[in-house]
């Protein structure tokens, strides 16, 4: 995601448009209207993204997409709503967290399929802390972002955790052939 990278005034106005979001959503006002005419043209291109809370170093909300669907500015404001109110793990934040939220947003390239022959083939593949990676089985699906190589940079724990997020047997990578998609993030944050 090199040659595309947004600059740092589009970041900050990222940004920026998530956390009025956060505090307008948390605080039960409708969104503040965007002004169309100020938005860079990249920020109005369909974009898919991850908006990540954090509060006291610790993650308080993580919500997004895969597939680009919307102006990438949309985007992100949907997710960092989703994220402070709608993540089943975490109950909804409250107004008075808003303020100690850290923001992290993640732009994500289009998945794309991965071809391996073997559990072995696969591990060797993937690139630690460069692939978010999607795995797809009969239905369910799970993906971990890149910056989740921090935290199991271990290949097999990694798959093993992602197999149990998407509620299957952890070892299930090594026992069948699953589809598996590899994508880029460019992540920025407050």
């Amino acid at each position: 995601m090199t040659e595309d990278k947004l600059t740092e005034g589009e970041r900050k106005l990222l940004l920026r448009a998530a956390r009025e979001a956060i505090e307008d959503a948390v605080n039960g006002r409708p969104l503040r209207p965007l002004d169309w005419e100020q938005i860079p043209p990249r920020l109005r291109e369909d974009g898919a993204t991850f908006v990540t809370l954090t509060l006291n170093g610790k993650l308080r909300g993580c919500i997004g997409t895969l597939e680009a669907h919307q102006p990438l500015i949309e985007d992100v404001r949907e997710h960092a709503v989703a994220a402070a109110l709608a993540d089943y793990r975490f109950p909804p934040v409250r107004p008075e967290e808003v303020d100690r939220l850290k923001i992290e947003i993640s732009r994500l390239t289009p998945p794309q399929p991965l071809a391996y022959d073997t559990p072995l083939d696969l591990i060797h593949k993937l690139r630690p802390g460069v692939d978010g990676v999607v795995l797809l089985d009969e239905g369910r699906r799970a993906t971990f972002l890149p910056q989740v190589w921090h935290s199991l940079p271990d290949a097999e724990n990694f798959l093993d955790q992602l197999c149990l997020k998407m509620g299957a047997p952890r070892k299930l990578w090594r026992l069948k052939k699953l589809t598996v998609l590899t994508y880029q993030v460019e992540e920025f944050h407050e």
